[in-house]
């Protein structure tokens, strides 16, 4: 994996476990999925910011993240999980798991089209919501 796909992925994926220590778990979320810095992650923010990270991980700019490249985002989530202290991440609320291929991958057919990225969205971003105000903000992270 290229350092950039690295960069990208940390700043976008995952609650650091850093702000979590300090008490702020979701912060890290929130500063990077939150384009207008308005302190709430909007549902067009959260499309918009899925939609970069398809792009970073489409290799060959096809449109389908093949087994390849969708093992690639699966270790770079991984990678950034663990440096941030997610563990395994297997937290409903944690972001990064409404990536995984068998959450993305509706057909089953083990590739994922940008359409079936992009459609996972909507519930990805509701379970994110735990407050269901229609905005992410610090308040949606926590202890469950």
């Amino acid at each position: 994996m290229t350092t950039p796909k690295i960069a990208i992925l940390a700043l976008v994926l995952t609650a650091s476990g850093a702000w979590a220590e300090a008490g702020n778990p979701g912060a890290h979320f929130v500063e990077n999925w939150d384009l207008n810095e308005d302190g709430a992650v909007s549902l067009e923010e959260a499309t918009e910011r899925r939609s970069d990270i398809f792009y970073t991980f489409d290799a060959d700019e096809n449109g389908v993240l093949d087994a390849e490249e969708h093992d690639q985002f699966d270790e770079a989530r991984a990678t950034d999980m663990k440096e941030n202290g997610m563990g395994h991440g297997k937290g409903k609320g944690n972001p990064a798991n409404g990536m995984k291929r068998d959450v993305t991958d509706a057909n089953g057919d083990g590739q994922v089209s940008r359409e079936e990225f992009m459609a996972a969205v909507p519930a990805w971003y509701a379970g994110i919501d735990r407050n269901g105000d229609g905005t992410v903000t610090v308040d949606d992270f926590g202890r469950n």
